[in-house]
């Protein structure tokens, strides 16, 4: 019990000296923050996996929806007659925003949510996704 009150006591004075910025303090190497390894670069395991394809079936269905829904939201505005009937480029933007919302959303669980190989690319280029990965989903989309 003193133990505890020990520490309560000390708070943001535990450590004397000044660490300085950037740097961690003492002990803070067993904490969860940890990066993860690097993805290695191509894993020939992966092709037999059931969740490699899992993961591709969901990022080609919200790619698919992704543009089906805003795809047809564009052509609603600019197939009108009147501009008062639509819902304006605000509506557009909402409707863009609101599905990449939603699918992000829906897959990030499943394979990352990443809907644009541009993000893909990213993300191997940071070696979170394997080579095998990323060749994958960017064909998928």
């Amino acid at each position: 019990m003193e133990g505890k009150e020990e520490d309560v006591r000390l708070g943001a004075n535990k450590y004397s000296e000044r660490q300085p910025i950037g740097t961690a303090a003492e002990g803070s190497e067993d904490k969860d923050n940890k990066e993860p390894p690097p993805a290695p670069l191509f894993e020939p395991g992966e092709l037999k996996s059931r969740s490699f394809y899992r993961t591709g079936i969901a990022e080609f269905m919200a790619t698919f929806l992704f543009l089906y829904l805003t795809i047809l939201t564009v052509m609603g505005y600019s197939g009108a007659t009147s501009k008062c009937t639509t819902i304006g480029i605000q509506g557009i933007a909402w409707s863009f925003g609101g599905m990449i919302f939603a699918l992000v959303y829906c897959t990030a669980g499943i394979s990352g949510g990443h809907i644009n190989p541009v993000v893909t690319f990213g993300l191997f280029l940071a070696r979170k996704l394997s080579l095998t990965r990323a060749v994958f989903y960017i064909i998928i989309m």
